[in-house]
């Protein structure tokens, strides 16, 4: 192969902030010099249009994804008897969210598109189960309407774990619409990012947002009556005006990703499983992620060439350390389990060029071709 001038990087946050900076730097400028830092009027601004993005009943920002999911469990009164299921093979937020509020995880196996499998939600379901928190893993938004149909048949609210997928739609409806509630991560590794952390709730369920008003800002009734014992979790207001230019640039960026990622699945379709979307689906490829045979060694190989790549996630939940009293083994979630060994994400960002796609894309052909 002949050698390239250029690597290629998992992402170039600091290129893609370059493109709007004039915007940044003076939105940030309004803030600073308008003297309200908390709660102020482009929290409010945020809000509204964040809800409006994404059909929602109503919004609330917190600081982190992680707040949000936390915040929103802890609503729901949960106790040590009590269940909530969620899938095995997410980020740990989605799982230690529900321990943190009082009540015990429960996984079941997800599908081939790495969602949460509708035929296999039924059986994990016991008297003490309170929640269903389906991850829309990738950005790929998860089988929602038969999610659904289970949890109005047992009563149980639905919490969308949207960490990835802001602007992700299925069946022409916007992920943060479907379930009681929902919530999104605004990490810099997410399509819509702070600079810094942040997240947001969303959702049907306007008692949920009535109390994350208060909870997310020590359960304060008014400034001098605590309603409840609660955290500082609030969205900073430099953060929130921040994200309010993010967002007007969302839906152009999101459609750079889904070129490229549809670019990637043509070009490498013969040699790896590639991502492809399912039917109604509209994904947002927040991640990358193909699934491949030789796995660790097709990483070392784009590596060793250059091109950084990284693994979501190498160790499913149920098989963490912290995860050990809950008594699962490997065995339990072979879907979950065999993509654990195949799953690797590839660099995909707005700003990607087709030379540098084309380089990741000849180097997998060579890994395959030079290995029979």
């Amino acid at each position: 192969m002949t050698p390239t001038p250029f690597k290629v990087p998992y992402t170039t946050l600091g290129q893609q902030s370059s493109e709007i900076k004039q915007e940044l730097m003076s939105t940030f400028e309004k803030v600073l010099d308008g003297g309200r830092y908390i709660l102020g009027t482009e929290v409010s601004a945020f809000e509204r249009e964040f809800a409006e993005f994404c059909g929602s009943k109503g919004a609330v920002s917190v600081a982190s994804g992680t707040c949000a999911l936390h915040l929103v469990m802890r609503g729901l009164g949960l106790g040590k008897d009590d269940e909530v299921i969620t899938a095995p093979n997410s980020f740990i937020a989605s799982a230690s969210t529900i321990a943190l509020a009082g009540a015990r995880p429960v996984f079941v196996d997800v599908q081939s598109d790495l969602n949460m499998d509708p035929a296999r939600l039924e059986a994990a379901i016991t008297p003490r189960t309170k929640a269903i928190i389906p991850v829309h893993l990738t950005g790929r938004p998860a089988r929602m309407v038969e999610i659904l149909k289970i949890a109005e048949r047992h009563h149980l609210f639905v919490l969308e774990d949207a960490a990835q997928a802001v602007g992700a739609k299925l069946n022409g409806q916007r992920v943060g619409s479907w379930g009681n509630a929902a919530c999104f991560s605004l990490h810099p590794l997410k399509n819509l990012y702070a600079i810094g952390d942040g997240g947001i709730v969303t959702g049907r369920d306007q008692s949920v947002f009535d109390r994350l008003l208060k909870s997310r800002n020590h359960g304060l009734r008014t400034r001098d009556e605590c309603e409840f014992w609660s955290f500082n979790c609030r969205l900073d207001e430099v953060q929130a005006a921040l994200l309010r230019v993010q967002l007007r640039h969302l839906e152009r960026r999101t459609e750079a990703r889904r070129q490229l990622a549809f670019r990637y699945n043509e070009l490498l379709r013969p040699h790896i499983t590639v991502p492809d979307e399912g039917q109604g689906e509209y994904c947002v490829y927040q991640t990358y992620m193909i699934q491949a045979d030789r796995r660790d060694d097709l990483r070392s190989h784009l590596v060793k060439h250059g091109v950084e790549v990284l693994i979501h996630y190498p160790t499913p939940i149920h098989l963490q350390p912290a995860a050990k009293s809950l008594g699962y083994s490997a065995s339990d979630f072979p879907v979950a389990m065999q993509a654990a060994s195949r799953i690797l994400s590839l660099p995909l960002y707005p700003g990607l060029s087709h030379a540098q796609q084309d380089y990741v894309v000849e180097l997998v052909r060579d890994f395959y071709k030079s290995r029979g």
